[in-house]
């Protein structure tokens, strides 16, 4: 792309003229070689960095590859989106804005079009989205990242990474994938299909195991439009750990609060550090009995406190 840099901002610098009334300084044009050559270019409030943008983003979309423009918020994303896009429409190119209310229709349009203007939460939360979608459908960022310039790099990149973005959201379970894949579970051979860690306190499918519940479910189990993977690995490896009853039984991580004393048992040893071993085993069976009925599952060390007040 280094070849066309004098061409590509010359048209940008004239387009910019006829459309916005607006000449790129000489300044602003050496600004614009330091983005696209990755550097970082310090410019002072009023000196241009919205115009001065325009210049490697429309250098590196003819690419015909994605290029992101990122702000701090909504507004900045549709000012400039809608003034700085009047230049790329005049030079034949689309232009995308992305904003906190749009629906994931309109989120895929505007990240599939040759530039697009995106708040950087709104970029973060999509990337996270995109990484809960079952189903390729549900991508709206479909296209490999190419380029970005980021305005107020400093606000961004350093001054909002402090805050993490944390996304959840409430899945419609499909409760029929997950009886069949427990029917699946019944059916696994331990050691051939699956294999019990003691030490670390899991179940692991083996590859065998893969094969033979896909060969049951006649489909692949990483396939995007009908993924079973996840249901697979979940309800059937909670299944296999009611089989295997013991390992959660003998192999827990106790800390038991009895008769004000904390027992504490070693994972492995199962010795206890207290004298008052009597009292453990009645409360330690009633207790797995009683997990055991309701069918809890646990798939992690458990510390249990407060059992006795």
């Amino acid at each position: 792309m280094d070849s066309l840099l004098v061409e590509a901002f010359a048209v940008v610098r004239e387009a910019s003229w006829r459309v916005l009334k607006l000449r790129h300084f000489d300044v602003q044009l050496m600004g614009g070689m330091a983005l696209h050559d990755e550097r970082l270019a310090e410019m002072a409030t009023g000196e241009g960095k919205t115009l001065v943008a325009i210049l490697p983003v429309y250098l590196n979309a003819l690419t015909g590859q994605s290029a992101y423009v990122v702000t701090t918020n909504d507004y900045l994303a549709r000012r400039d989106g809608e003034t700085m896009g009047q230049v790329f429409k005049y030079l034949g190119m689309s232009v995308g804005i992305i904003q906190s209310f749009q629906k994931e229709e309109a989120r895929k349009q505007a990240y599939n079009c040759d530039v697009t203007y995106v708040p950087n939460q709104e970029l973060g939360f999509d990337f996270l989205r995109d990484n809960l979608a079952m189903s390729k459908e549900n991508i709206v960022q479909q296209r490999p990242y190419n380029f970005v310039v980021v305005d107020e790099a400093d606000s961004i990149l350093i001054d909002e990474a402090r805050t993490p973005l944390i996304i959840s959201r409430k899945g419609n379970s499909p409760v029929d994938k997950y009886i069949t894949s427990a029917e699946i579970s019944k059916n696994l051979v331990v050691g051939k299909h699956y294999e019990v860690n003691k030490k670390d306190q899991k179940i692991e499918l083996t590859p065998t195991g893969y094969k033979y519940a896909e060969q049951i479910l006649g489909k692949g189990l990483f396939e995007l439009n009908d993924p079973w993977a996840f249901y697979v690995i979940n309800a059937g490896t909670h299944s296999l750990l009611l089989t295997h009853s013991l390992l959660f039984a003998y192999s827990l991580t106790y800390s038991l609060l009895l008769t004000h004393s904390y027992l504490l048992t070693h994972s492995l040893t199962h010795s206890l550090t207290h004298s008052l071993t009597h009292l453990l085993t009645h409360s330690l069976t009633h207790l797995l009995t009683h997990l055991l009925t309701h069918s809890l599952l646990l798939t992690h060390s458990l510390t249990l406190t407060h059992l006795l007040q």
